[in-house]
């Protein structure tokens, strides 16, 4: 078992973050190492895919190249994250079993009940595809109930069952909308991995974006944040219970910079590891009234070396050509080299969106 420090196994999950100050040669072979990229919309100072790709790749990235990366297919869109085409050959089996997995659920009842409903979708997308959902038929037979926001939206639904059976697949965006298709006209022709081996796999990928993970965690919405068996059994100092860590990262050394992090960074999914590693809480407060804000309605947090040091509350005025800085919550008193460096940043960012910074 590795014996690590709290700063050990902050420097590792930074380092398999690509947020040292060595960079990553292309938005490619960052994607392909972080396993994904989150999509929100929001666009308070930059959608998340971008805030991420500028937070590794710097100034040079630009919104178009991943536009390209998306339409030459070597990113493809499952479950609102982006991820490597090549990988979608870990996803292939689960598709395939989706039926047997779900045998008796209301879900695969209400699919069953919907049969001629999902022809009739897939019968259009082979002719009218890529199309929006609302070009779609809703000639459901049994309506979708849901206590939530799902309720009576039967081709959303019927949409995400036949995602996750690999019939459809989402093939771009036309403004904030998905456009959707035949996954035979999207997806790359990739041999399928059996389904232990794929699930083996998507572990030690998983680790090797994360850098340190638990085996076991709780249930997260899209991805998971534990790794299983993979990577090798550490303890951390001062925290309970065990950890897996890749041992890539293990003599890495992390040469310190600022970044400036979007709320969906994927140092920051796994909220518990934050609070036990970084000490770092963090809650996105866009839906909290604005009264109850702490740090704003979508603070970045900012990085600087293996510390979380705060959060920037700002926002993108683009018709008055600023980026204004409404507030800097630090934790706790930064040197003057932490504070120039985040100062520095927040001039990056603003210079990458074209804009001039107001406090």
């Amino acid at each position: 078992m590795h014996e690590l420090s709290k700063q050990d196994a902050r420097r590792i999950a930074v380092t398999a973050q690509w947020l040292g100050a060595s960079r990553p040669s292309t938005l490619l072979a960052f994607v392909e190492r972080a396993t994904l990229l989150q999509l929100d919309p929001t666009n308070a100072i930059a959608p998340s895919a971008h805030l991420v790709l500028w937070s590794r790749l710097g100034g040079d990235y630009r919104h178009e190249d991943l536009a390209a990366a998306l339409a030459q297919l070597e990113l493809i869109e499952l479950d609102a994250l982006l991820r490597p085409a090549a990988d979608l050959a870990l996803y292939t089996a689960s598709m395939a079993g989706w039926a047997e997995r779900h045998q008796g659920t209301a879900i695969a009842q209400w699919a069953e009940a919907n049969r001629a409903f999902a022809d009739d979708i897939v019968a259009r997308l082979r002719d009218f595809g890529p199309i929006t959902s609302r070009q779609l038929p809703d000639t459901c037979v049994v309506p979708w109930r849901s206590t939530g926001w799902t309720n009576d939206r039967n081709v959303t639904q019927m949409l995400e069952v036949l995602v996750a059976q690999g019939v459809v697949a989402v093939a771009g965006r036309s403004g904030k909308e998905r456009l959707w298709d035949l996954a035979e006209r999207v997806y790359p022709d990739v041999p399928p991995v059996p389904l232990a081996e794929a699930a083996r796999r998507r572990d030690e990928r998983r680790l090797g974006a994360l850098g340190i993970a638990r085996a076991k965690a709780a249930k997260q919405p899209m991805e998971p944040v534990h790794v299983g068996e993979a990577g090798e059994e550490a303890a951390v100092e001062g925290v309970k219970g065990t950890w897996r860590v890749d041992p890539t990262y293990l003599a890495q050394p992390l040469e310190p910079r600022a970044a400036l992090l979007s709320p969906f960074d994927r140092l920051l999914h796994d909220r518990k590891r934050l609070v036990e590693l970084f000490g770092f809480e963090y809650v996105l407060e866009m839906y909290k009234p604005a009264a109850a804000r702490r740090w704003g309605y979508y603070a970045l947090p900012m990085l600087y070396g293996d510390a979380l040091v705060g959060k920037l509350d700002a926002v993108a005025r683009r018709d008055d050509g600023v980026l204004v800085v409404n507030a800097v919550h630090w934790e706790g008193e930064p040197s003057a080299k932490v504070r120039s460096a985040v100062e520095q940043e927040i001039e990056a960012l603003a210079g990458w969106l074209g804009l001039s910074v107001r406090r």
